[in-house]
């Protein structure tokens, strides 16, 4: 496997000589959440020397428009269908007691101006919980505001990143270095290498598969 080579990509660089796992993700994609107990795994037994690196692929641009229902029914069926796969645990009272929305750039602008705190994971964390376990809509700027306020940010400082014209700028690269990936949806993953990237297979119901092709590009 050749692997793609990239001439741009999201923050930090691509850097010749080092290893760097890149998750293609979006914080309000059911599957996602659903891969997150394996993904924790993954990333806390990486091999030595592989680097990290989320990418935001945004799912859902801006929309005020209210979900049609048959893309409701079908985001519905995707979560009974991770729940009985996987076992996850999904509240469906999020689609009576919200008014669901297809737009998760909103969460993916809240990841990346937490970041600028360095509460990343811990924005990530917080909207897959208020989503998929409180009935909470991340697509909702009030929501997010709260959620950054709740997990202790800064939330004068959250307020103005996650409007500015450097965290749009960001979330755009980091879109267009997905698109330019060989990420087929999401979560997915894809190890760089001396300028090379090749993806990498996700298993939702164990890490070892995964950590054994990291190891296979990586030896």
């Amino acid at each position: 496997m050749n692997g793609l080579r990239l001439a741009s990509g999201p923050d930090p660089p691509l850097n010749k000589g080092v290893a760097t796992l890149f998750y293609f993700h979006d914080p309000m994609c059911s599957w996602c959440w659903g891969y997150r107990p394996v993904a924790d795994r993954l990333f806390a037994n990486l091999p030595a020397g592989v680097t990290r690196v989320n990418v935001l692929g945004g799912l859902a641009p801006d929309s005020d428009e209210p979900m049609p229902d048959d893309l409701r029914d079908m985001i519905i069926g995707h979560w009974q269908r991770i729940q009985a796969m996987l076992g996850t645990t999904f509240n469906f009272e999020f689609w009576t007691k919200c008014s669901p929305r297809r737009s998760t750039y909103p969460a993916c602008r809240a990841v990346i101006a937490a970041s600028s705190q360095d509460r990343e994971e811990s924005m990530i964390n917080a909207i897959q919980v208020a989503y998929y376990l409180e009935a909470r809509n991340p697509s909702d700027a009030s929501v997010l505001i709260d959620l950054a306020r709740e997990e202790g940010l800064d939330t004068d400082r959250f307020i103005a990143d996650i409007a500015s014209a450097e965290t749009e700028a960001r979330l755009r690269r980091e879109v267009r270095f997905t698109r330019e990936s060989p990420a087929s949806g999401f979560p997915s993953l894809a190890l760089q290498r001396d300028g090379r990237l090749n993806p990498v297979p996700v298993d939702y119901q164990d890490a070892a598969p995964t950590l054994d092709a990291i190891a296979a590009l990586t030896g």
